[in-house]
C-alpha cells in the first residue's frame, strides 16, 4: 500500500511539473539563429527557410513535441483556425518539431490538424531545437511546445513556452499585433 501512495505521489509531481510553463533560454531582443529544414505544406515535400520567411514578415515559429499527439493536434488546429489572421499581418506560421516526423505529410494536410493552411518542419535530432533552447525536458530527443515571434530583422520580439497548448496561437497573434504598432 505504501508504494503505491508513493507511486501516486510521483504521478502527481509528474503532472504538476507538466503543467507548469517551462522557460525559455533565448530571450526577446536575441538575434534567432536561422534554419533550413524540410518541410510539409499539404502534405506536399518542401525546404523551409527562416531567412526567406522573414524577407516577408515576422515568423512565429512554434515547437511542439510530435505530431498525432492530442496536445500538438489542438495547437496545429487553433493554428489552422487562426492563419488568415497572422497572413493579414504580413506573417508566416512554422510548425516545427522533433517527434514523429514520419508523420509530417500527413499531419500537415489533414483537416483536423494542420488543414493544409501552414507549413511544419522536420527537426531531426532536435537541432534546431536546441538551438532556440527548446527541447523537452522528460524527452530531450523532441522539441518542446515554444512559442517565438521573430521580426523581419531577425530578433527574438516574444517568446512562450507551455506544455498546455491553449494560450500559444493567442498569445504569439498578440505580439505579431504589437509589431505593427512599433
Amino acid at each position: 500500500m505504501k508504494s503505491l501512495s508513493k507511486l501516486a505521489a510521483f504521478a502527481l509531481v509528474g503532472i504538476a511539473a507538466l503543467a507548469s510553463p517551462a522557460h525559455a533560454a533565448l530571450k526577446e531582443g536575441t538575434q534567432a539563429p536561422d534554419f533550413t529544414l524540410p518541410a510539409y505544406l499539404a502534405g506536399q515535400p518542401f525546404t523551409f527557410k527562416l531567412a526567406d520567411a522573414l524577407k516577408q514578415g515576422p515568423v512565429v515559429v512554434y515547437f511542439f513535441p510530435a505530431a498525432h499527439t492530442s496536445g500538438c493536434n489542438l495547437e496545429a488546429h487553433l493554428f489552422s483556425q487562426a492563419i488568415d489572421k497572422f497572413k493579414a499581418l504580413h506573417a508566416t506560421v512554422i510548425g516545427v518539431t522533433a517527434g514523429n516526423t514520419d508523420q509530417l505529410a500527413a499531419f500537415s494536410k489533414e483537416t483536423e490538424h494542420c488543414s493544409g493552411k501552414f507549413p511544419v518542419a522536420a527537426d531531426e535530432g532536435a537541432k534546431v531545437a536546441k538551438q532556440y533552447d527548446a527541447t523537452l525536458m522528460m524527452r530531450p530527443g523532441w522539441s518542446d511546445r515554444t512559442s517565438y515571434v521573430i521580426d523581419s530583422s531577425g530578433k527574438i520580439t516574444y517568446v512562450y513556452s507551455a506544455l498546455n497548448p491553449n494560450k500559444h496561437v493567442e498569445n504569439t497573434l498578440d505580439a505579431v499585433k504589437a509589431l505593427e504598432h512599433k
